[in-house]
């Protein structure tokens, strides 16, 4: 067997790290360049990527809220005596509802209407309709800029019984 020369080793080297995908050796100043990229690039994609989850968690978080609210605004409604009564015991369960989830009610509206026009009448479908506005997480202003994610909205329909 014949010893191979130190040129033909070099090219065989090389061959073997062009195969590994190796490229070729780096100098010194280069080292550590990697983790500082790797961290600005991670950064860089992962604030907006949390950002966004923790707003789609506010707009599913809302929409149950609304969903609650909705419901019991409808249940409350049908068990009042009287029309004014019901107007404000619905507004109040839809307020505790959306509380209950961390929203309140400036952001929210609650609007009530009846198939027959007297909400009192026996066998009347009372709908409840909750709307919220989602704000963006984390902004910084004050109520004079309201910055909002979405608007997410439900409804409930609830019969007047026969028997009170």
């Amino acid at each position: 067997m014949r010893p191979c020369s130190p040129d033909a080793m070099h090219r065989v080297r090389g061959r073997l790290r062009d195969a590994l995908c190796l490229g070729p050796k780096k100098d010194r100043s280069e080292q550590g360049s990697a983790v500082v990229e790797f961290t600005f690039l991670a950064l860089l994609l992962m604030v907006p990527l949390v950002y966004f989850i923790i707003t789609v968690g506010q707009i599913q978080g809302g929409s149950f809220a609304v969903v609650g609210a909705a419901d019991q605004a409808a249940k409350v409604y049908v068990a009042q005596p009287d029309a004014s009564t019901a107007q404000a015991a619905a507004e109040q369960a839809a307020a505790l509802a959306l509380a209950d989830f961390g929203h309140g009610t400036e952001q929210a509206q609650v609007a009530i209407s009846c198939s027959p026009d007297d909400c009192q009448a026996p066998g009347t479908a009372v709908t409840t309709t909750v709307s919220l506005s989602i704000p963006l997480p984390f902004i910084p202003f004050g109520d004079g800029l309201r910055l909002s994610a979405t608007e997410v909205e439900a409804s409930a329909t609830q019969l007047v019984g026969r028997f009170r």
